[in-house]
């Protein structure tokens, strides 16, 4: 009786901590998708300006729930996923994977966009063009970038939820959680950047320096991403802290 005790309070003490494990993983996963997916908002609501007003929450929404669907369908491909490591060919003794492949079409793609988007802001374009270059954009066609977007991102997030969590429900819940948090506050987010031009300005720098990153990865590399969000953030929070300073001396001059 005594053994039998001791082996259902062992058992029971596993399954707690398996339990708790597996609950710290998915609130650790969930903060860590929430963060991957800042500059997936990012490119979304700049993407969604090419709309006319009335599309673009709906393309924002369109766009947050393919991402989702497409990382949990690759969530259930983990051996597949997995299989795009190994080396297609090689060029100059270098090994490239389909999962490099991906990202240098990802990086190319997201360095050529913002590139773009950078010089018309610049350069300018007259209002009757940029109001027809407005008119003319589909909302498939903004779903299509948004979705060629979100094939990179999402391989990169599920791939980091594979080294993060050992249970699939746990990476499929915090998938789940992370884009209805951004669900909740891409349409904020996007606003606050359509208010500030210098904002919007520093998103698309970070988009660039996003797509370098995925470049240098799909070359072989290895970039520490710690060091490329800290630069983000350190940037974005002295933007703000000019935001506040202007709109201080604004106040005190009124």
């Amino acid at each position: 009786m005594m053994t039998w005790l001791a082996h259902a309070g062992g058992a029971s003490a596993m399954q707690t901590d398996t339990l708790t494990g597996a609950v710290l993983a998915l609130v650790t996963l969930t903060a860590m998708e929430v963060v991957l997916g800042i500059d997936n908002i990012v490119f979304i609501s700049i993407i969604v300006e090419r709309l006319e007003e009335s599309k673009q929450a709906l393309a924002r929404q369109i766009g947050l729930v393919l991402a989702m669907l497409m990382r949990i369908g690759l969530l259930l491909s983990i051996k597949w996923i997995m299989g795009l490591e190994a080396a297609l060919f090689t060029v100059f003794g270098n090994e490239f994977s389909g999962r490099d492949l991906i990202l240098l079409g990802g990086g190319l793609f997201l360095v050529a966009k913002a590139t773009f988007e950078i010089h018309e802001r610049i350069e300018g374009e007259g209002h009757e063009r940029s109001a027809h270059r407005k008119a003319t954009a589909s909302l498939a066609q903004v779903i299509i970038q948004i979705l060629l977007l979100d094939l990179v991102f999402s391989l990169d997030s599920v791939i980091t939820a594979v080294g993060m969590a050992d249970e699939l429900w746990v990476m499929i819940v915090a998938v789940v959680v992370a884009i209805g948090v951004m669900l909740a506050f891409a349409g904020y987010i996007a606003t606050f950047i359509k208010r500030h031009p210098t904002l919007k300005m520093l998103a698309l720098a970070f988009l660039i320096l996003i797509g370098v990153m995925l470049l240098f990865e799909g070359f072989g590399g290895h970039m520490n991403k710690g060091y490329i969000y800290f630069a983000m953030a350190f940037s974005l929070g002295v933007e703000l802290l000019n935001l506040w300073a202007a709109k201080r001396r604004k106040a005190t001059t009124a």
